[in-house]
């Protein structure tokens, strides 16, 4: 089976747990105003790619991935599910460590899409979930999808017992109000299989790239977080988890 790459990194140290072999996958349904791959968000583009190519790619720096594996993002790795599986069957019968960073945008409660879902999740040993905002009307303007499938999404994980680290990028003015940030908390903290939180700040870097794709940038004069700003978001979202998890023990 072949997949539509959009590129491979060999040495990646922020896409999961160690040094990672990471597989950029192409099309992705959401547009995201902070996206810094946009390259990635048309469907039928990428190199067509069969996934022993890409395992046989992995083989190669094995040696350098020390506790690291292989992590598929995009792209939307989840909108490519049966090339992931193909590629993550092969990694797991080499030992190999596998990981997804998905938006979780493609999930459907529904018994069809359970049935290609679940055979993967069986293959992954992490899920990087990207939540944008946990506001559904703020989360529409911002990615031009509701929230609610991707909610449902960390739900199934939790239920599925998946390890998921989560990630949520702190953009001034955008997902950095207080209230939001102790809401997303609450709603994390329901959740027993979360093993790390990522929260980054918002960088500019991506705005070349869109002048260079003649796309206009939506988060234009928007100024970059700065590291205070993510601690910050990080400590609300914590308190938010301690709140909920507070409620359960009394409960």
């Amino acid at each position: 089976m072949k997949g539509y790459i959009h590129s491979t990194e060999s040495f990646g140290t922020v896409d999961g747990p160690g040094i990672r072999y990471v597989v950029f996958l192409q099309g992705c349904p959401m547009r995201c105003q902070y996206c810094h791959n946009p390259d990635t968000w048309e469907f039928g583009k990428g190199t067509p790619t069969e996934a022993s190519e890409i395992l046989a790619d992995v083989l190669r720096y094995r040696s350098f991935m020390k506790q690291g594996g292989i992590t598929v993002t995009g792209g939307e790795p989840l909108a490519q599910i049966e090339f992931v599986t193909e590629l993550f069957t092969l990694a797991k019968a080499e030992g190999i460590h596998t990981c997804i960073d998905s938006s979780g945008i493609m999930f459907r409660n529904s018994a069809e899409y359970l049935a290609k879902l679940d055979p993967l999740l069986a293959l992954t040993d992490l899920v990087m979930l990207d939540i944008k905002h946990i506001n559904p009307d703020t989360h529409k303007i911002l990615t031009g999808h509701t929230n609610e499938g991707i909610l449902a999404f960390a739900r199934y994980l939790a239920d599925k017992g998946t390890d998921v680290w989560i990630r949520h990028v702190v953009v001034p003015g955008v997902t950095d109000r207080e209230a939001d940030l102790l809401e997303l908390g609450r709603f994390l903290g329901g959740l027993s299989n979360i093993k790390a939180l990522d929260i980054l700040p918002y960088h500019t870097m991506g705005i070349e790239k869109y002048r260079r794709l003649n796309i206009p940038y939506p988060l234009k004069g928007v100024p970059a977080a700065s590291t205070d700003d993510a601690l910050r978001a990080k400590k609300l979202i914590l308190r938010g988890m301690k709140e909920t998890r507070a409620t359960k023990k009394q409960n």
